[in-house]
């Protein structure tokens, strides 16, 4: 199983290249279209061709970093409230007592973060939230981040495991860096979920 997965993520890394070179074509003709006073719908046809190709070739690296190893470079007294509130995009983001200090990669889940609000589609849902809080069981210290009232938490199934789309892939990426910090993702009902140890 692991060969077969290296020996995707290399297959998906090569269609990506092949995509991008496709999508230099497209563009150069675009370019001569508009010169040469082409029909609108032409254009328009080949700038929907570069948009798909972009999305594709956005899904393709997604997908080979997902099975990569990841590097984390983690930064001793990284605030992870101050991280959330840089992240909420937007959302209603309420913080109970801290400290929320931690030896977290600040770039890589401010990545997840925002992953995990936009992947959940959170954007103009005037129902979403998110909080912070802290916990303690057995001399350890975690901080507990939900989501709530986001449209896609509410359809079912384990967002962070249904690899649909490119959302989909933004989910499993962010759960993954989640897991690389020691913490963990879940899905629960209608509430998003991540647990990361914080600093003693």
């Amino acid at each position: 199983m692991r060969a077969l997965g290296s020996a995707s993520v290399q297959i998906v890394h090569d269609l990506k290249n092949q995509l991008n070179g496709l999508k230099l074509y497209a563009t150069f003709l675009r370019k001569r279209m508009e010169k040469g006073q082409r029909p609108p719908d032409e254009t328009e046809t080949v700038t929907k061709l570069i948009q798909g190709l972009e999305r594709a070739a956005a899904d393709m690296s997604l997908l080979v970093r997902y099975g990569r190893p990841l590097e984390l470079k983690r930064q001793p007294g990284t605030d992870l409230a101050r991280l959330l509130s840089e992240t909420a995009d937007g959302l209603r983001f309420s913080a109970g007592a801290g400290p929320f200090e931690g030896e977290f990669d600040p770039t890589l889940l401010a990545e997840a973060l925002k992953n995990i609000t936009s992947g959940a589609g959170a954007e103009g849902s005037e129902a979403a939230e998110l909080s912070l809080r802290r916990e303690e069981a057995g001399g350890r210290a975690a901080a507990v981040i939900e989501w709530r009232g986001l449209p896609r938490a509410e359809s079912g199934g384990d967002l962070f495991r249904s690899f649909k789309g490119g959302a989909g892939l933004r989910l499993a990426l962010a759960a993954r860096i989640i897991r690389e910090h020691g913490g963990e993702a879940t899905h629960e009902g209608g509430t998003l979920r991540a647990r990361l140890p914080l600093a003693r």
